[in-house]
């Protein structure tokens, strides 16, 4: 099932590719994903899943295999009817990619091997480019070539800093191995300074696909210039699959008794991602870049839960479920918002819940929850990470925290309140396009999702949570 789950999206790609109807290639979407679901489902659900050499599944791959073929089935039945609303455009590639680009992150969360890891990793890039440019003009390509060039240069330093963690292996045993489990079996053993080199470069190059800060500057422009559905698989999607290479550099450090030195580096990014977020997120005159300073701002918000450690560690894990839900609620309502009104910025946006009234209110709810408002549950994970952090006695980088916390809610507030309040311009033309049950129940699916993880962890979820933060912090 391990193998089943991975390749079953890439012999729906073959499907749709050779399908010569659009609406049927359409339709392989959601089929492939729901079938991908289900098999990982299956996977979670089982207690013990035998680990192979190279692919295998821990509590870590468990949560993160959940989050991402939870958060694609909905964008894939989102999809379904939004590309038959583009019939103008061939979805051949579209289709196909995105079959793709769900197998290479399915692949490299069953990772076990560096090696392999850095393969499926560097193949969402290749994947997720061409999604991108689906809409063919001047400011998509430029984002393509900028997230191609950016995530490229960071795929080649994560590289080097796996060809580090090799070689601070030599020595240790008669082979030298990049299988993850016998790294960690080793790493009390591996060279310390050819290990802290190899997470260094690990973090600076897995943090530029996860968008750290100052690593992020890809973001606003792919977030802005891709489709509603792509924007959420990328900003809930990929970035859970690059934070997951991170924590297996983190897992490494810990094993070799280094796991403070992990943490502080993750501290200082993470700080530095929540500081250019409040900044830079304050009136936003385009919705989905103002998503996309959010998206690095939750990515601060993932890092510096791992780089408190402890109660906080727990929270990080919960907040990794809640953000990616949330960030695709958003981006799939953001969309439709876009559609109606043939625009994305606040000068072409106005009354958008008189115009849209399910998707201007799922876009409202969603902006209350990624700001963590209760009782939704980026509010439960995000207080349980500041519990760490004030009881871990670090009252000033907690005061900081709340600081730009606030700094965000005035800022996306300020943009989410003048698109979506009032009445519809009435100079601004009506393109006709109102809210449809195929491009509303997936986003709403989402938000009830994180309203649910807001007022009731179920004891499954709450192990897995655990589980993970164990995986974590787990020191010889």
């Amino acid at each position: 099932m391990l193998i089943a789950v991975i390749v079953v999206p890439l012999f729906f790609a073959a499907i749709s590719w050779g399908l010569p109807s659009h609406r049927m290639r359409s339709l392989v979407l959601p089929l492939g994903s729901a079938l991908h679901l289900v098999l990982s489902l299956l996977l979670i659900s089982q207690p013990l899943v035998r680990n192979h050499d190279w692919i295998g599944l821990d509590d870590l791959s468990r949560l993160v295999l959940l989050v991402t073929a939870l958060l694609f089935f909905a964008c894939a039945v989102y999809g379904f009817d939004y590309l038959n609303l583009r019939s103008d455009r061939d979805n051949h590639i579209m289709v196909s990619c995105l079959l793709v680009f769900l197998s290479a992150m399915t692949l490299a969360v069953l990772s076990r091997h560096m090696g392999l890891l850095w393969v499926a990793v560097e193949t969402t890039t290749i994947a997720s480019a061409p999604l991108i440019y689906f809409n063919r003009n001047a400011l998509s390509i430029e984002a393509t070539w900028k997230y191609l060039l950016i995530c490229s240069v960071g795929i080649a330093l994560a590289m080097l800093g796996i060809l580090f963690v090799g070689y601070a292996a030599l020595g240790t045993g008669p082979e030298v191995s990049l299988q993850f489990d016998q790294l960690l079996t080793m790493a009390g053993s591996l060279s310390k300074p050819w290990l802290h080199a190899g997470f260094v470069f690990l973090l600076v190059g897995f943090g530029s696909k996860m968008g750290l800060a100052p690593l992020h500057t890809w973001k606003p422009d792919a977030y802005g210039e891709a489709p509603g559905l792509v924007g959420a698989l990328l900003a809930g999607g990929l970035t859970s699959v690059a934070f997951l290479a991170i924590l297996r550099g983190v897992q490494l450090m810990g094993a070799a008794g280094d796991l403070k030195m992990a943490q502080h580096a993750l501290l200082g990014m993470g700080l530095l991602s929540l500081t250019l977020a409040a900044i830079f997120v304050i009136r936003q005159a385009d919705i989905k870049r103002m998503l996309a300073f959010s998206s690095v701002e939750h990515m601060g918000i993932l890092a510096l839960g791992i780089g408190i450690g402890g109660l906080a560690t727990f929270g990080a894990m919960l907040h990794l479920i809640n953000n990616a839900l949330t960030k695709g609620s958003l981006f799939l309502a953001a969309g439709n918002i876009q559609r109606a009104h043939d625009s994305k910025k606040m000068s072409g946006i106005r009354g958008a819940m008189s115009r849209l009234p399910l998707s201007g209110g799922l876009f409202l709810a969603g902006f209350l929850a990624i700001t963590g408002s209760p009782p939704f549950g980026p509010f439960l994970s995000e207080f349980t990470i500041l519990r760490g952090v004030f009881g871990g006695e670090h009252y000033l980088i907690g005061t900081l925290v709340l600081i730009l916390l606030a700094t965000v809610f005035i800022g996306m507030g300020s943009t989410v309140l003048a698109v979506t309040q009032g009445e519809a311009d009435p100079t601004l033309k009506d393109n006709g396009f109102r809210d449809r049950f195929l491009l509303v129940a997936p986003p709403l699916l989402l938000l009830l999702i994180v309203l649910m993880l807001g007022l009731y962890l179920p004891e499954p979820l709450n192990r897995l949570l655990h589980g993970a933060a164990a995986l974590i912090e787990v020191q010889p």
